[in-house]
């Protein structure tokens, strides 16, 4: 929630929100190479490093979007909590580090 009310403050495009909230769940793909390999593709971008790397390095460029982007993929993390889905186990597409889904 308090990425979405800082991409709110900082006057994102909605369409921009919509059309990337749902991006990282590409990187379920990765499932095709097997469980092993989904697992660690996922849970690279499902993780919060990248987006605060992201973050960091928006703060000392002047791309705006950079920054966006960070939020948005911050949300879309926040989001999958709050619905329950954690990182996934090499057991498991349903194993989680915050239980089976």
């Amino acid at each position: 929630m308090g990425a979405c009310l800082l991409y709110r403050a900082l006057h994102g495009s909605w369409l921009m929100f919509a059309v990337l909230f749902l991006t990282p769940d590409l990187f379920m793909l990765g499932y095709l190479f097997g469980v092993r390999v989904g697992a660690w593709v996922y849970n690279l971008v499902h993780t919060y490093t990248a987006p605060l790397a992201l973050g960091f390095v928006a703060y000392f460029t002047p791309i705006p979007s950079l920054l966006a982007i960070c939020l948005i993929w911050t949300a879309h993390i926040g989001f999958d909590r709050f619905l329950g889905y954690g990182l996934k186990y090499e057991t498991g597409f349903k194993d989680t580090h915050l239980g089976k889904v």
